[in-house]
Formats: structure tokens, C-alpha cells, sequence
């Protein structure tokens, strides 16, 4: 039996209790809570390992330790587990991201053991909206993209995941990861975007969904079109789909230097509830 504190990896049977962590804050957890819904916590399924940090036998916080390292409802001693765990393992991960006090906590403990990171980004405001902003007439032109469209709108996700990142999804395994995950999300119906001549204008995916809330991500817009405020009124026209068909409360977050997209996403009626952090290595 455990007794004080502890960490280990989940079991697929601590289902329900590594749900009802998650469930604390929908919001900052959907991105991992939409993964532990359709995959459970076999580690093979989840695409990595669960982490769980236990106070007298009660699971209190999680981290998810695969592609990415999230830290998860993790207060400073759970953080310390964690880093421990980490800095045992050695890092597997290319990213940390999460909730901006947990994930500086966390980055400051390994960071002399990982570091330097390629890229550290302290404060991206993570923003909600629970309806659809008035005065705003959504782009009737975006539409969800279609699976015979893989072809289209590949070349604009990897230009933005390239301008986003700041390198290219294509590189290490020639994109074949990259390229499953854009298929998956076309392939569910999340992918939406604005095509002219057989090119994309602009583009955005619904890339966690949970019954609680969505995330939306990869929002991009080609560079020859900017400036014309597509970006206001196609993300309305994705914001609408997710509201009627995913869920009562869509976030994203977004990088503080980026002041254009900030105030594309208020003038949508995005409201900032809080902050994530990155580092990228």
C-alpha cells in the first residue's frame, strides 16, 4: 500500500482516477485528457507513459511523458517527483509544455541536466471563449478539408509548423509522424480551411476535444493573403463548428510576441485565462 509520497507509472486501471485529475481543469488539460479518453494509459496506445504522483495513496497529479513532458495539476512537490523521474530517465521528449508556474518549476530542475534548449517560451496566454463573438460574420469559404485533399493541405501545415517551431516536421523521419497526425485530424473531421485554386488561404485544426472543451491549433494563414483579416473571420467559421459539434468551451494558446494573432483571437472573443509555457529542444 502507498503510504505519504510517491510516483510511478499508471496502470490501465487507475483509468478513472487519472480522469478525475484531468478533470480538475479541462481547459489547460485537454490536450492530454483527449488522449487518455480515446487511448486509456497503456503506454503503447497513449503514444508514452502516464506518471503519477500519490499523497497517502491518493493520486494528486499526473505527467505525461511521451513526445511532449506536461506536468499536470502538479503543485512544487509533485513537481520535484517528476523532475527526479525525468532527469532518471533522461530525456526522450522534444518538448515541455504546460501550465506556465508548474512547467518553469519543472525546466528550472532539469534544465542542468538537459539544457540548453533550443528555445524557451515563458508566457504563451492561453485564451477561452464559450460563444460565438457578435459583429463577426464567419468566412462562408472555410470549410472542413476533405481526404482526398491530403495533398493541398499538407504543404500548409508543414509551412506552419516550420514558421511556428522553427523547424521542419519533415526532418529526422522524412515527416511520416507529421503526416498521420494531419491525416488523422482530416481524417476525423477536424481540419478546416479556406482553399482557392487548389491552394490553401487558410487553415486551422480542432486538435484536442474533449466533451468539457477543444483546443484549436495550427492556425495559418498564407503569407502573400495577409493582412486582409481572414484570420478574424476564419477563425469564426471554426470556432462555430466546435461549439455546435465539440464542445461548450474552445481554447488555444498562443506566443506573447505574436500581438497580431492576440488580437485576431480577442476580436473573436477570446478571453485570456492564463499562461502555458514551452521549451523546445
Amino acid at each position: 500500500m502507498l503510504t505519504t509520497s510517491t510516483t510511478k507509472v499508471l496502470e490501465p486501471g487507475e483509468l478513472d482516477a487519472a480522469l478525475a485529475v484531468l478533470d480538475r481543469d479541462p481547459v489547460a488539460n485537454a490536450f492530454v485528457a483527449a488522449r487518455v479518453q480515446v487511448a486509456g494509459l497503456d503506454p503503447w496506445r497513449l503514444g508514452g507513459e502516464m506518471w503519477g504522483w500519490y499523497a497517502e495513496g491518493r493520486l494528486e497529479s499526473l505527467c505525461y511523458a511521451g513526445a511532449n513532458l506536461v506536468p499536470i495539476c502538479a503543485g512544487p512537490e509533485a513537481v520535484r517527483a517528476f523532475a527526479d523521474r525525468a532527469r532518471r530517465s533522461g530525456r526522450r521528449c522534444s518538448s515541455i509544455v504546460g501550465p506556465a508556474p508548474a512547467t518553469t518549476e519543472l525546466w528550472s530542475l532539469l534544465e542542468p541536466h538537459w539544457g540548453p534548449a533550443r528555445e524557451v517560451r515563458p508566457h504563451q496566454p492561453l485564451m477561452v471563449t464559450r460563444s460565438m463573438p457578435a459583429g463577426i460574420e464567419p468566412d462562408p469559404f472555410v470549410r472542413r478539408v476533405r481526404k482526398d485533399e491530403m495533398e493541398v493541405i499538407m504543404p500548409a501545415c508543414v509551412a506552419m509548423f516550420t514558421e511556428e517551431v522553427g523547424v521542419s516536421p519533415l526532418a529526422g523521419d522524412g515527416g511520416l509522424l507529421y503526416q498521420a497526425r494531419v491525416a488523422e485530424l482530416v481524417g476525423s473531421g477536424r481540419s478546416f480551411a479556406r482553399i482557392e485554386d487548389g491552394r490553401v488561404v487558410f487553415k486551422a485544426e480542432i486538435g484536442a476535444a474533449t466533451d468539457r472543451a477543444c483546443q484549436i491549433q495550427g492556425v495559418w494563414v498564407a503569407p502573400e493573403h495577409r493582412g486582409r483579416g481572414l484570420s478574424v473571420t476564419g477563425m469564426a467559421a471554426v470556432l462555430g463548428h466546435a461549439l455546435r459539434e465539440v464542445s461548450p468551451v474552445v481554447s488555444l494558446y498562443v506566443n506573447d510576441y505574436n500581438t497580431a494573432a492576440r488580437a485576431s483571437y480577442r476580436r473573436v472573443g477570446f478571453e485570456e485565462v492564463g499562461a502555458f509555457m514551452s521549451v523546445l529542444f
